[in-house]
Formats: C-alpha cells, sequence, structure tokens
C-alpha cells in the first residue's frame, strides 16, 4: 500500500490529583478549550472535550503521529501549566498520574459524544470513581482497586 491510512477514535478518561473537586465553572469551558486545542496542535481531531468537577473526558481521533502516552503528557501537563496562570487560587491545581484510554467503535462515537456533554448531569448520581470502575467493568477490563487511584 503506498498510503497510511488511520482512523482510531479514543475516549480519554483522567483526574486531578486525589481527586479533588478544581475544575471550577468559570474556568471549565476555556479548560476544555485548552485541551482541545491541545489534541488540534498534536493533528489529534477533538470530537468532544468535557467532565466535572475532578474529573475530564476527552473523545478524540488519535493521529498517526503521535502515541497515546504522548498526547496524554502534553494534555496534562500544559493543561496544568496554564490553569495555574489563571488565578492563584489554582497554584494547587495537578493531574492524578494514571489515565484510561478506550477505543471507541465509530458506529458508538455519537453515544460517548453525548455521555461527555452530559456529564454534569450525571453526576448528580454518580461520583467519578463509581463512573470511572462501571466504564472499566463494561469495557472487561480487569483492574485492581488499591493501584486505581494512586
Amino acid at each position: 500500500m503506498g498510503q497510511s491510512l488511520v482512523q482510531n477514535y479514543i475516549h480519554i478518561v483522567f483526574s486531578t490529583k486525589n481527586r479533588e473537586k478544581l475544575i471550577l465553572p468559570e474556568y471549565e469551558e476555556q479548560l476544555f478549550k485548552y485541551l482541545g486545542g491541545i489534541c488540534k496542535n498534536n493533528e489529534c481531531n477533538p470530537v468532544q472535550v468535557g467532565g466535572y468537577l475532578d474529573h475530564i473526558h476527552i473523545l478524540c481521533i488519535l493521529s498517526k503521529k503521535i502515541t497515546v502516552s504522548q498526547l496524554l503528557e502534553d494534555l496534562k501537563s500544559n493543561s496544568s501549566k496554564w490553569i495555574k496562570t489563571l488565578d492563584i487560587k489554582m497554584n494547587g491545581f495537578y493531574w492524578q498520574r494514571g489515565y484510561g484510554v478506550f477505543s471507541v467503535s465509530k458506529d458508538r462515537v455519537d453515544t460517548v459524544k453525548r455521555y461527555i456533554k452530559n456529564q454534569k448531569n450525571h453526576h448528580t448520581n454518580i461520583t467519578f470513581q463509581d463512573e470511572y470502575k462501571k466504564i472499566l467493568e463494561e469495557l472487561s477490563i480487569e483492574y485492581n482497586e488499591l493501584y486505581l487511584w494512586d
């Protein structure tokens, strides 16, 4: 084949350090746009970015030019540095070390997009920890809860 063609939709999930509720309403839209911009800069077309007080969800198309770990390093390090410039009360903002990245089939893209858009309503009934464990269980991903949050 003379041409390399790739279309990998991925659902990225990560949280603030210790799941502190630091994604404040006054900054969340700016943060979502900033994260989308980082995706674009890495040629990972953002489909939907959202989250709630203590975590982020990103649905994007992973570029063939970058690894998942490179993208996450760029997303987390640059956004953490940036958000600290907005307000002195954000000086303690950090992301948790780990993350989840899950492949999404094309026929589920709209479902995941709606799910990310609906985070505020979704989290009136469920914590981030329970949401994340539910995602892992639905995808049959084995995990050890001792290591899931640190």
